[in-house]
């Protein structure tokens, strides 16, 4: 398996054990993204459209780092902290892709870290 690490001053540092993205065997993954600023570490909250977009840059600064883009993407996954959310999030997901979405599930979880309203992850190809 040929395996690479992907890490960029672009995103936000990791808050635990895992890397920011691996390239694997013609994939890039990439661990969830909350609204951290990565060059000041703080949270990005102000607003759910603030912190969305946040989160939305964070991963592409991921995917730029791999020489990709959200063209690339072919599986996401929207975690939420309220459904109710959902329609706001989506809009603003919903604009950093031309055309050919990639697949989805957006679901609502209890907590998420540091208390964020969205973490996103996302799998591309490469």
């Amino acid at each position: 398996m040929n395996k690479q690490i992907i890490n960029t001053t672009n995103a936000p540092a990791p808050i635990g054990p895992y890397s920011q993205a691996v390239k694997a065997n013609g994939f890039l993954f990439c661990s969830g993204q909350i609204a951290l600023h990565p060059q000041t570490g703080e949270l990005m909250i102000a607003d759910l459209e603030t912190e969305t977009k946040q989160v939305m840059a964070n991963i592409k600064a991921l995917l730029d780092e791999a020489g990709i883009s959200f063209d690339n993407i072919v599986k996401t996954s929207i975690f939420l902290s309220d459904m109710s959310l959902f329609a706001k999030v989506n809009e603003i997901y919903g604009s950093y892709f031309s055309a050919d979405f990639p697949a989805r599930e957006t679901v609502a979880v209890k907590t998420l870290p540091r208390n964020v309203n969205v973490e996103i992850s996302v799998t591309a190809v490469l």
